[in-house]
């Protein structure tokens, strides 16, 4: 059997970096045929090109000519000085490289900025592994449009969890889906004592390592309102059959409950080299991607209710949902700018949501879902943003 082809979007990020761990542990099943990174650790992307054998690499930013270089030294220190990748540069240069010929696209880049990519890759007709949930959240029916059935496989340890629960049932019998969080490093405050949080305290996640806006959109449970949003498109249940449990110990990935009365969890340490690799591998499994469960050592799960008070992410995400249109795409660019903000110094950690909050007030959706309509959204939505941000600034 041939290895899958594989092509890696934001490969230097966190989830391109474990990406390219499970190839490394499984070379007889994936072979990495392309990169493509946003430029901003083009010393990294280098040594990735190197080390996978790219056969092209592509950079939305930065300077391509020193990609170049130092892939040339990067090859010559590997003895392999003869190695030279196509290199493919600026704004498009994720959605080239997605449209390659591969059996699966990795969409590991963050933001919206994804949608593109999303598109080509499914105009491709490879498989998408999906970590960018932005794509599908702001992109919705035109994603959906876009995908043969099961062509999108999620990637998002939640999402990924689901995928494997529902094998457990046929889509008649699914009564909820249940999305675990770990309630971030805020968990048990009330809204008053988030006031004054620090953005360094943001950013310490008691379970995950992330970029900056993904950890604080999990402090802030934006993360989970987006989680939630992407279960609805990628599984076909209605949002007020989607439910959020606390669960700070991030072994649950998440649960499907059916209609019997019976729940099915997935449940493994929290390391996302495991749905990485059900994502490039799917529907098989891929041996030792990740560590088992220790039952050998006495552990307990617990679960709790969201603080809604406090954390009022999920329901807003919900509410941007049920309007559809270009809802999501508004939620997801104020709370963009609003993180932004958020660690420059600028508001306060509680300003995020409530600057999310009075942007989608405001906005009055599209009349059609297209790919100009949610760059409108999304570019109206940041200029909002931005004007109230002046106003409610420290």
């Amino acid at each position: 059997m041939q290895p899958r082809r594989i092509v890696l979007l934001g490969s230097t990020g966190s989830i391109g970096t474990q990406a390219i761990d499970v190839v490394d542990g499984a070379p007889h099943l994936f072979e990495v045929v392309a990169l493509s990174a946003g430029g901003g650790n083009l010393e990294l992307l280098a040594r990735q090109a190197v080390h996978t054998g790219a056969a092209a690499v592509g950079i939305a930013g930065g300077d391509p000519g020193r990609l170049e270089e130092l892939i040339r030294d990067a090859a010559a220190a590997a003895g392999r000085p003869g190695y030279r990748p196509d290199i493919v540069a600026g704004p498009d240069a994720s959605a080239r490289i997605a449209a390659m010929e591969a059996d699966v696209v990795l969409n590991g880049i963050t933001g919206s900025i994804g949608l593109a990519p999303t598109l080509a890759a499914l105009e491709s007709g490879a498989t998408l592994a999906l970590a960018n949930k932005e794509s599908l959240i702001v992109g919705g029916s035109l994603v959906k449009a876009a995908a043969r059935d099961g062509q999108i496989v999620p990637v998002d340890s939640e999402h990924s969890a689901i995928a494997q629960c529902l094998r457990s049932g046929t889509p008649n019998e699914v009564d909820k889906l249940i999305l675990t969080a770990s309630g971030g490093p805020f968990r048990g405050r009330s809204r008053e004592e988030l006031h004054g949080v620090t953005p360094q305290e943001a950013l310490a996640h008691p379970t995950w390592d992330m970029g900056v806006m993904v950890t604080t959109n999990s402090a802030t449970l934006v993360n989970k309102g987006l989680e939630l949003i992407e279960a609805h498109l990628l599984f076909d249940i209605p949002l007020d059959r989607i439910d959020v449990v606390v669960h700070p110990q991030s072994v649950v990935h998440s649960m499907v409950q059916f209609v019997d009365g019976s729940t099915i969890a997935q449940a493994s340490p929290p390391d996302m080299r495991l749905p990485i690799a059900l994502g490039l591998g799917w529907p098989g499994r891929v041996p030792n991607a990740a560590s088992p469960c220790d039952w050998t050592q006495a552990t307990t799960w617990t679960f709790e209710p969201l603080d809604t008070e406090a954390f009022p992410a999920v329901g807003l995400a919900k509410d941007a949902a049920k309007q559809g249109s270009t809802f999501p795409a508004v939620f997801n660019a104020a709370n963009e700018e609003a993180v932004t903000a958020f660690h420059s110094g600028r508001i306060r950690f509680t300003d995020i949501v409530d600057t999310v909050d009075s942007v989608l007030s405001e906005h009055s959706g599209s009349s059609g879902l297209t790919v100009e309509s949610v760059l409108d959204a999304e570019s109206w939505a940041r200029a909002r943003a931005h004007e109230r941000l002046a106003v409610s600034s420290l």
